[in-house]
């Protein structure tokens, strides 16, 4: 194969690539992100806003805000393999926090929160050992304590910026939404 530098097609010799816009890139580092935490837009623009309100960097909050999500908590827990398939696992009741069912994907976990499976998922042999070969092959976040034995984790702190996705470039969602 042969890698020319234009674009495919009948007159891909004619067209030249732009350089992309600063807004260009805004957007789509902001879509990048939304896919990654599979939210949609409303909802990106009050995590924002929440962001936006608290004390501190704004992007460093934003991250902190999505990173929070009980779905997102679950993956980075490592019951789930994708933050999909969390948020289907939270979806169908198989955890609790403090004891109590939590079936809604976007609560935000609080430090010091324990998650453990409900009683009834507890009792399903293929879920629980199905959950206990998905913790052996990842790797917990390190601000997030995992028992692989009783299938449980607390939250030990809220995330620092050095410890979340470094391909993020938080600093252009802000400019987007500071315009």
């Amino acid at each position: 194969m042969v890698k020319r530098n234009y674009i495919p097609g009948l007159h891909g010799l004619s067209r030249r690539r732009r350089k992309m816009s600063d807004y260009n890139l805004q957007l789509r580092e902001k879509q990048k992100v939304k896919r990654i935490y599979g939210i949609l837009e409303k909802q990106f623009r009050n995590y924002f806003e929440k962001a936006d309100r608290r004390e501190g960097v704004t992007g460093e909050a934003l991250l902190q805000l999505l990173e929070m999500r009980f779905d997102n908590v679950i993956y980075r827990m490592g019951f789930a393999s994708s933050r999909k398939q969390a948020r289907q696992l939270v979806s169908h009741d198989h955890f609790c926090i403090n004891e109590k069912k939590v079936n809604i994907p976007s609560y935000q976990i609080k430090p010091g929160e324990i998650i453990t499976l409900t009683k009834e998922s507890g009792k399903n042999d293929g879920l629980v050992e199905k959950f206990k070969d998905q913790i052996k092959k990842s790797q917990p976040a390190s601000w997030i304590k995992v028992d692989s034995s009783k299938l449980t984790g607390q939250v030990i702190s809220l995330p620092v910026r050095e410890e979340l996705d470094s391909e993020i470039n938080e600093q252009l969602i802000v400019e987007l939404y500071s315009k």
